[in-house]
């Protein structure tokens, strides 16, 4: 007999079913047990009567709470049953792996153990219906980044995660041994996107792993971080660049609002984001002075935001436009890598895309030109000859092109309104967590 998910028992009314699951909940009364079984999809009440089960009493009386059993039973429609109105009666009841009696958190509800606890039994912590519905919006978020992709004919590339040089200046990196030689886990695969529009590839798109080896114990920063990439040549601008995140950020979300929209509501207690309206596009400079003028607030920065200056702007842009989102253009130089594009002024043609109150992506116009590129890498005060692989790049022709990266842990945050990305990740990497 094949196993039935919890979720589809409905179309099983009045048929011998056979389901599976871990027991969250038991109640023993005089005559009668209830038991409440959980898989990955959703939950049923089992019923044994007392009467006559003499056997299956015996079981269920033996069972600890969170272990795992195999059940063969007849599901009902049962109105009485607040549980979905569906119970199932079982025949048989075969334990399959017993937990200890007692756990070493409480998974009834996130506040119930502090933070660095839970992460300690992270697999226990995941069994909660809201962290089972973050990873499946996940999934699906992901899903959709990458059906977007496809369907506008980029190509998914995969990009070494060990590297000779680094790709972010300024960024910590982690150094290894590689057989002798001195490498890094990759900080971004931001010279790896530009060698595939070197290599005529066109627009290209990559989702995987980055590293940052930041001593930084904000709720928003991790070492370990799920990446989305985009590079595409032939723009005109960096316009076009935020023209294509947009409608693929749109996408994305609508996807994951028509199918968890009412679920997201029930177990995370938040409104989605308005889609409808454009998002913003305001100049760094005009964002300063937005700051200064309506919250009398000048950030110790000069060329770049403060943590509290991406929350103030995103207030008053929710205001202005009724948008959760908001792209930062023009960034000054200084604040930005080398690769950026420049503009008449010396400003980058550059952005960020902040979504409630923080910073999501880093975009911009590529600079292609290999005699401007050699002058910002010396700018940078980092020796060309360092970059040389990189720079090779670029000698034998190369189109206008540009491209950002995007923290999926950051945009489910605060589409979620989570309040740490420790709780946004599986398993969480930082400066003081290697386990589990």
């Amino acid at each position: 007999m094949k196993t039935v998910k919890i979720k589809d028992l409905e179309k099983y009314y009045d048929q011998e079913v056979l389901i599976q699951g871990f027991v969250e909940n038991i109640r023993n009364l005089p005559y009668v047990i209830f038991m409440v079984i959980k898989d990955d999809s959703s939950k049923v009440q089992v019923t044994i009567e007392k009467e006559n089960n003499e056997s299956l009493v015996k079981i269920v009386e033996s069972i600890t709470l969170e272990s795992t059993v195999k059940i063969i039973g007849t599901c009902y429609n049962a109105p009485s049953v607040k549980l979905g109105q569906k119970e199932v009666i079982p025949k048989s009841i075969e334990i399959t792996s017993m937990s200890l009696d007692q756990l070493p958190i409480n998974i009834k509800t996130r506040d119930a153990a502090l933070r660095e606890t839970r992460l300690d039994y992270r697999f226990l912590d995941l069994r909660r219906e809201d962290n089972n519905l973050l990873f499946k919006i996940e999934t699906l978020f992901e899903h959709s980044l990458r059906e977007y992709c496809i369907k506008n004919n980029f190509i998914e590339i995969h990009s070494p995660k060990i590297s000779a040089s680094v790709a972010e200046s300024g960024a910590e990196t982690f150094k290894l041994d590689y057989f002798g030689q001195e490498a890094c886990l990759s900080q971004s695969p931001q010279f790896y996107k530009q060698m595939a529009m070197a290599a005529n590839f066109g627009k290209v798109f990559e989702i995987g792993p980055a590293f940052r080896a930041e001593n930084s114990h904000t709720s928003y920063h991790a070492t370990e971080i799920n990446m989305a990439d985009i590079e595409m040549s032939y723009i005109d601008s960096f316009e076009d660049i935020m023209d294509m995140e947009e409608a693929w950020l749109k996408y994305a979300f609508n996807k994951v609002y028509e199918k968890y929209k009412d679920d997201i509501k029930k177990l995370f207690k938040t409104e989605l984001s308005n889609l409808d309206v454009k998002f913003p596009r305001i100049t760094f400079k005009e964002a300063k002075k937005i700051l200064q003028d309506e919250f009398h607030f000048v950030g110790e920065r000069k060329d770049d935001f403060e943590r509290k200056e991406e929350m103030l702007l995103c207030k008053y842009v929710k205001k202005k436009y009724n948008s959760d989102f908001v792209f930062v253009t023009k960034f000054p130089f200084s604040a930005r890598p080398f690769y950026h594009n420049l503009d008449s002024d010396s400003l980058t043609n550059s952005y960020d895309l902040l979504y409630r109150g923080v910073e999501i992506t880093t975009g911009s116009q590529r600079e292609h030109r290999i005699d401007i590129l050699k002058e910002q890498i010396i700018k940078k005060d980092i020796d060309p000859e360092s970059l040389e692989f990189y720079l090779d790049f670029f000698k034998y022709g190369c189109p206008p092109h540009g491209g950002f990266a995007i923290g999926i842990a950051r945009v489910l945050m605060q589409m979620l309104n989570i309040d740490n990305i420790r709780e946004a990740t599986y398993i969480y990497r930082g400066p003081t967590r290697l386990k589990p």
